[in-house]
C-alpha cells in the first residue's frame, strides 16, 4: 500500500472531501490546500509526490502556481482541474508544464487512476535497466533521466523525457496518440490526445538542430527518425 503524499489544491469543499476519501482509501496521504499562495508554500515544505491543482483559486490561480513551480525548477507532477471543457484552458495548463488535466465534474476513480499511472511511470523509470539509448546524435540515459544532443544536455520536464524515451526506444515506429498516452503516460483514456500534441510540440523545439526529428504521420501519429 502506498503512503505517498498528494497535495490537493482546491477551494471547493465537496471536491476536497470526495477526492480525499478516494485517495485515502487507496492508501495515499493527502494535504489539503485552499489557495494558490499556500500551495506554493506547501510544495516547498512537504515535497509531495504529485499535485492535483485547480485552475480557479483565490490569491494565485492554478496556471500561475504551475508557472511559478516550473520556473523554479520544481518538476513535481501536476494534474490540473478545470471547470470549463475548453481547449484553451487545457492547452495553457500543458504549455505551462502540467502533466495532465481533468475537466470538472470528474469521476474520482479516473483521478486516482491517472495519479497512479503518473507515479507508476515515474517509479518504472527509476528502476530502468541502465542501458543507454543512442539514436543519431541523441543519447538518452534512462537511469539518470538525462538526454543529450551531441554535447548539449536537453532541459526536459518529466513527461517530455518519458515521451522522447518512448519514441527513441523504437525509432522509425509510428505510434498513434493513444499508444503514446498508454506508453508514456500510462493512460488508457482516449480523447485526451491534445496532451500528446502539446508535448510533441515542446520536444520539437528542444531538439532543434539535431539530426533526429519527430515526424507527423498524417492520420496516424508520430515517429522518431534520423
Amino acid at each position: 500500500m502506498t503512503s505517498e503524499l498528494i497535495l490537493l489544491v482546491d477551494d471547493e469543499p465537496s471536491i476536497i472531501q470526495l477526492s480525499r476519501m478516494y485517495f485515502e482509501r487507496d492508501g495515499f496521504r493527502v494535504q489539503e490546500i485552499g489557495d494558490g499562495e499556500a500551495a506554493l508554500e506547501a510544495v516547498a515544505k512537504h515535497h509531495p509526490a504529485l499535485i492535483v491543482l485547480d485552475v480557479m483559486l483565490p490569491k494565485l490561480d492554478g496556471f500561475e502556481v504551475c508557472r511559478k513551480l516550473r520556473a523554479s525548477g520544481d518538476q513535481t507532477p501536476i494534474i490540473m482541474l478545470t471547470a470549463r471543457d475548453e481547449d484553451i484552458d487545457k492547452i495553457l495548463g500543458l504549455e505551462l508544464g502540467a502533466d495532465d488535466y481533468l475537466t470538472k465534474p470528474f469521476n474520482p476513480r479516473e483521478l486516482i487512476a491517472r495519479v497512479k499511472a503518473i507515479l507508476r511511470r515515474s517509479d518504472g523509470r527509476k528502476q530502468a535497466d541502465g542501458k543507454l539509448i543512442h539514436c543519431g546524435d541523441l543519447m538518452i540515459d534512462p537511469v539518470s533521466r538525462e538526454a543529450r544532443i551531441a554535447s548539449r544536455t536537453l532541459d526536459l520536464r518529466t513527461q517530455e523525457f518519458d515521451l522522447l524515451l518512448t519514441l527513441a526506444e523504437q525509432p522509425g515506429r509510428v505510434f498513434s496518440r493513444e499508444q503514446l498516452l498508454q506508453l508514456a503516460w500510462g493512460f488508457d483514456f482516449y480523447g485526451q490526445t491534445r496532451t500528446v500534441d502539446v508535448h510533441i510540440a515542446h520536444l520539437r523545439k528542444k531538439i532543434e538542430g539535431s539530426i533526429v526529428k519527430i515526424e507527423t504521420v498524417t492520420g496516424v501519429g508520430y515517429k522518431l527518425v534520423t
